[in-house]
């Protein structure tokens, strides 16, 4: 081909098929982009950044909702490679798109409520809440090992910036250091891992990874006795290391309490759910990207056991660790590394299926896993978002942040009460409420893993323990707001029941209840986003 002619070929593609489809990413781009602008010529005096920050994020949302149902209507392919291969546009994609857009559009509404940030900060911090929303989409629609990378540093450098946005705070400052430092440590480390794997295979192209793995693999034992197969774990080893880290799974988790609790309770929240949902897409491609390799299949499911094991390990110690907790939003770090936890079973049961002996036979059971994880994702969108809007109006009143802050709110705010009663009980997993549907869903998945691989019953067993254990410190603070007595000396909190605290609290708890009382309105979605991992396979 002449080099005229791949140029003629390269812009086709680009303005036909690529563009087109990476509509989200390119909406929330031109956000970015009006937000410096209206910086530097002083138009944010005029026009609220949170405005043009609400209006892109909404343009955002209408742009992936377009995108499902063109896809539902048969009009756009099922799966298509954008950009020459470096990504991906499937149903796994949109929904993802979707779902951060979403969340994006929730979240600068929370802070449009509760002021942070203030009028002269706007367009900064927009500008860094809609970068790291970007990179996120990056992760989840990743089809090439370099785009990985670049997905998962477009979304830290912002979030460093974040959690240290809160200027003359010490706590803010630190955190922000240490998060920076643990994370350039976890970028090395994944980077790393991701040559090794470049070089043993030969591709950092995602959608053929299997296939080189399989022709590595050929002739040998299929275990780490072989070689080239021994690289490859240690790679893919390092590449986890960093996605771990991203989810705060232990004993990645260090960094993420003090950052919670350093940062306002804004930012806690949008890490807390975006930055998880993030890696989990991209977890899931790149498990998806290096299952059913001929001779691998014994390899695969010890790496699946031991992701079993690691989040056995981590809903343990974010429960107990939970226990002992003064700051609210420190619990909340805690509970956010526990769900960790519960949502990365369904990756270790996802692997395990995947590279069974029968595994063209398991195709089902291994949608259902990811069909759990999506589903527990929007779950973990409305009530852990809830958790922390709450935390944040009340803290505008009270200035404090403290459990014993919250003691006999009920009387003041009944509301803010309710909707904290709702999420918390829907956090441990209790029916009506989503999370019960969530957790089961997952914890059918292991326990269908546990066919092929004993470990996968002591998932779910730790699992349901877990469960149970985080009930006490849940209940713990819906005793403190219903039950102890409002000290004569505390600040009140006036939140009445027509305002827009309210009604955004109330908002997002409804949603809550609805996912557990009518699951369907969003598993039929979580399993067709599901389904269309296959063809990416």
């Amino acid at each position: 081909m002449l080099f005229s002619q791949l140029i003629e070929t390269l812009v086709s593609d680009t303005m036909q098929v690529s563009l087109p489809h990476f509509s989200v990413e390119l909406c929330l781009s031109a956000t970015i982009v009006v937000l410096l602008l209206m910086r530097l010529f002083g138009a944010d005096k005029l026009i609220p950044a949170s405005l043009t920050a609400t209006l892109g994020a909404l343009i955002g949302c209408f742009l992936a909702y377009r995108q499902y149902a063109e896809m539902r209507s048969g009009a756009a392919p099922a799966s298509q490679e954008m950009f020459t291969g470096l990504l991906i546009h499937d149903f796994f994609s949109i929904y993802f798109r979707a779902f951060l857009s979403l969340f994006l559009l929730l979240t600068i509404a929370l802070t449009s409520l509760t002021g942070i940030p203030d009028e002269d900060d706007g367009p900064d911090f927009y500008t860094l809440l809609f970068g790291a929303t970007i990179g996120m989409m990056l992760m989840a629609t990743s089809n090439n090992l370099l785009m990985l990378f670049v997905g998962v540093e477009m979304t830290s450098v912002p979030s460093y910036a974040m959690v240290g946005f809160l200027k003359g705070r010490k706590p803010s400052s630190e955190a922000a250091l240490k998060y920076v430092v643990y994370g350039a440590g976890a970028a090395g480390v994944m980077l790393y891992g991701l040559s090794i794997l470049a070089g043993v295979l030969g591709t950092t192209d995602m959608s053929v990874l299997v296939e080189r793995l399989g022709t590595a693999a050929t002739g040998g034992s299929g275990g780490l006795s072989d070689p080239e197969l021994r690289a490859v774990s240690l790679g893919i080893l390092l590449v986890m290391v960093g996605i771990a880290f991203k989810l705060s799974l232990v004993p990645f988790h260090f960094w993420c309490p003090d950052a919670f609790e350093g940062a306002s309770a804004e930012v806690a929240g949008f890490l807390s759910v975006a930055s998880k949902a993030g890696a989990f897409g991209l977890m899931v491609r790149f498990c998806l990207s290096l299952s059913g390799a001929p001779g691998t299949e014994s390899l695969m499911i010890a790496f699946g056991v031991g992701i079993g094991f690691i989040a056995c390990v981590t809903t343990t110690f974010g429960n107990l660790a939970a226990y002992a907790q003064t700051n609210l939003k420190r619990l909340l770090a805690y509970s956010t590394i526990a769900h960790a936890g519960y949502m990365v079973m369904a990756v270790a049961a996802l692997l395990v299926l995947a590279n069974s002996p029968q595994a063209a036979t398991t195709q089902v059971d291994m949608n259902r896993a990811v069909e759990g994880l999506l589903y527990y994702l929007v779950v973990y969108l409305f009530m852990n978002l809830g958790a922390f809007a709450i935390v944040a109006i009340a803290r505008n009143h009270t200035f404090s942040e403290e459990i014993d802050s919250f003691k006999g709110l009920v009387s003041q705010s009944p509301t803010l009460c309710i909707g904290m009663l709702i999420c918390m009980f829907s956090l441990v997993g209790m029916p009506p409420f989503g999370g019960f549907v969530g957790k089961l869903m997952i914890f059918a998945a292991a326990f269908k893993a546990g066919e092929i691989h004993w470990f996968m019953y002591v998932v779910v067993s730790f699992g349901a323990l877990n469960t149970v254990f985080s009930l006490v410190y849940y209940i713990r603070v819906l005793k403190t707001m219903f039950l102890d007595e409002r000290p004569a000396d505390a600040r009140p909190v006036p939140v009445r029941l027509a305002s827009l605290e309210s009604a955004f609290v109330m908002t997002l708890a409804v949603f809550v209840l609805l996912l557990g009382l009518l699951p369907n309105m969003m598993s039929q979605t979580a399993n067709e986003a599901a389904q269309s991992l296959a063809l990416f396979r």
